[in-house]
């Protein structure tokens, strides 16, 4: 049991948000409930309370994690040695196609999710949602000398909108599929990392 009281309220908020992430692998947003969440963590139900006032602020200490984890990459790959504009593309997509749980949320919940949140709450996620652009903006800085801080920001204000809508065009239910099927539309068959790749380079165009 970790000793003290701050370390003892990091590990419970961290079990509760590991047990929504659990759940949210096979249940959808409005399915889940806090007594569901509750009832995956080793104490009370009521308890919960003692760290989240609603199911939404435990999801958006969910997504904060994963744009940690997510900014985290990023910066690994600003310190990394200098690729191809190929190269680097395709890295960036693929540490993107690891936050398959943060592009869920992102595409299908941010609204209900920063709607049920407090205020301070709301503040904490932002200030990690800025160090996810300044990370970025760091890895074009770093692999794209030549690119300004005009280049830079023209890029975040294209790529970070995408990130709202990579996720439905990547990742349909077997019922989108069926439909898609019967209506004569063609399923696209791309993954989030070719996506991605794809969308990077284009961006990237004008930096080489």
């Amino acid at each position: 049991m970790p000793k003290g009281s701050q370390e003892l309220t990091n590990a419970r908020k961290a079990e509760i948000v590991d047990a929504c992430a659990q759940l949210y692998g096979t249940l959808p947003f409005k399915d889940i409930t806090l007594g569901a969440i509750g009832a995956k963590t080793s104490f009370t139900r009521t308890s919960i309370y003692n760290y989240f006032r609603t199911k939404e602020e435990i999801f958006l200490a969910l997504l904060q994690r994963e744009y940690v984890a997510w900014t985290e990459d990023l910066i690994s790959l600003a310190n990394s040695p200098a690729l191809s504009a190929e190269d680097f593309a395709s890295r960036f997509a693929d540490i993107l196609a690891r936050r398959g749980c943060m592009l869920k949320l992102l595409s299908m919940n941010l609204y209900d999710i920063e709607a049920g949140s407090r205020l301070e709450n709301l503040v904490e996620f932002k200030r990690v949602y800025n160090e996810s652009l300044k990370a970025a903006c760091a890895c074009l800085s770093a692999h794209f000398p030549a690119s300004t801080e005009e280049d830079r920001r023209g890029f975040v204000y294209a790529f970070f909108p995408f990130l709202f809508g990579v996720y439905p065009y990547t990742n349909s239910t077997e019922k989108q599929k069926e439909a898609m099927k019967i209506a004569g539309v063609a399923a696209p068959g791309y993954d989030i990392s070719e996506l991605t790749r794809a969308l990077t380079l284009t961006l990237t165009r004008s930096f080489r």
